[in-house]
């Protein structure tokens, strides 16, 4: 009984693009609760105003660098599960250890924007995006081993997932070595990163 229900168990696709969607939201969402607009109180003249909000631009920073992160990890999931011919029991909970990975970002981010300039904020935070990517790299590579994924995504197209995930955590990699001798630069570097793969200029189009 249990072989029968493992084999029919997790097997659409489509509820686990749902529940991504929904999780991802999620996070997104929690981020902009960490902005508070100023105490009307503590406000008299648009000097105030300013000088208010400007105290809390350096939060901007960790936001920004999360809503990259987000929309990046969620376009690279959707790839994988467009590519995916069917699914199973271990492959739904791949991917939602990937999910549960993503609920950490909005407490690593708040972590890094209260501390932007401690090291082990930044480490931690960059950790949580070391996670992501291998459990995004576990998820394919299961999908493959398992031949769940169509025949038009092997070969050369399953390479480019594994090779673009891969690429892009060196280069997360080489701004966390920076970020340990300036946090904020290591923080600007992921974000050029990242940036890079959310626009995708011709040359990126080889990782």
């Amino acid at each position: 009984m249990t072989t029968f229900y493992n084999r029919i168990a997790g097997g659409d696709v489509g509820r686990i693009a749902a529940l991504s969607d929904g999780v991802f939201a999620f996070a997104a969402t929690v981020l902009v609760l960490d902005f508070h607009p100023p105490d009307p109180a503590d406000v008299h003249s648009e000097s105030q105003l300013l000088a208010a909000l400007s105290s809390s631009a350096p939060r901007l920073l960790p936001w920004l660098l999360t809503l990259l992160t987000l929309g990046i990890f969620w376009l690279g999931q959707q790839t994988q599960l467009s590519r995916l011919e069917r699914s199973n029991r271990e492959l739904a909970w791949l991917h939602f250890v990937f999910l549960a990975v993503v609920t950490v970002l909005p407490f690593s981010t708040r972590l890094l924007a209260d501390f932007l300039t401690y090291r082990t904020a930044f480490v931690v935070y960059w950790a949580n995006i070391l996670l992501l990517g291998v459990a995004l790299y576990a998820t394919w590579r299961y999908a493959e081993r398992t031949s769940l994924i169509r025949e038009d995504a092997q070969g050369e197209a399953s390479r480019a997932v594994k090779r673009r995930i891969v690429a892009g955590q060196s280069l997360y990699a080489i701004g966390a070595l920076v970020g340990l001798l300036n946090v904020p630069l290591g923080v600007a570097l992921i974000i050029l990163v990242q940036l890079n793969y959310a626009f995708a200029p011709r040359w990126t189009n080889r990782i």
